[in-house]
């Protein structure tokens, strides 16, 4: 027999196989055991997150329903308490007091004015003025009157009232 020789002081080292099996059964027990506790405590979790996603869900239907309910009380002309009495002759006027865009331009075209004068004549704003001719907004009741009354108005009476000679 052959021997090996070895060094004085040398300790031979034999090779045990790791206990693999031992520690990954374990390790897999208290996996096991972990779940079977978290179980009941994340099942009223998942219960919970289901009431507070359709609880959000109902919430912003909600808020959906109040944003067009206010979008539309904006797109609606404020209600004003009590007519004033040139839109009362107005009302009264009936369909002779209606608004068509080509008419207020047609009118301050024979009256040979500006948007400008026309807006004094009426006392509105420029832009409003603007805003009727193009058919971009409509004049209330009370502008709708004045209108009405600077129909019978020649292009002498317009200037004489704008101050011109």
């Amino acid at each position: 027999m052959s021997s090996v020789s070895r060094p004085a002081g040398c300790v031979q080292i034999t090779y045990h196989p790791p206990m693999n099996s031992f520690s990954n059964a374990f390790r897999a027990e208290v996996v096991r055991m972990a779940r079977k506790e978290l179980k009941p405590e994340l099942q009223s979790m998942r219960k919970a997150i289901t009431n507070h996603r359709s609880e959000i869900a109902a919430l912003k239907r909600e808020v959906k329903s109040l944003a067009s309910q206010l979008k539309a009380a904006k797109r609606q002309p404020p209600v004003a308490e009590e007519t004033p009495p040139v839109a009362k002759k107005a009302i009264a006027q009936g369909s002779k007091a209606e608004f068509h865009p080509e008419v207020v331009r047609q009118m301050r075209a024979a009256l040979g004015i500006t948007q400008a004068q026309m807006a004094q004549l009426l006392g509105a704003s420029q832009l409003s003025v603007s805003r009727w001719e193009s058919g971009k907004a409509r004049p209330r009741a009370a502008q709708l009157a004045r209108i009405d009354d600077l129909r019978s108005m020649g292009p002498k009476n317009a200037r004489r009232k704008l101050g011109h000679a």
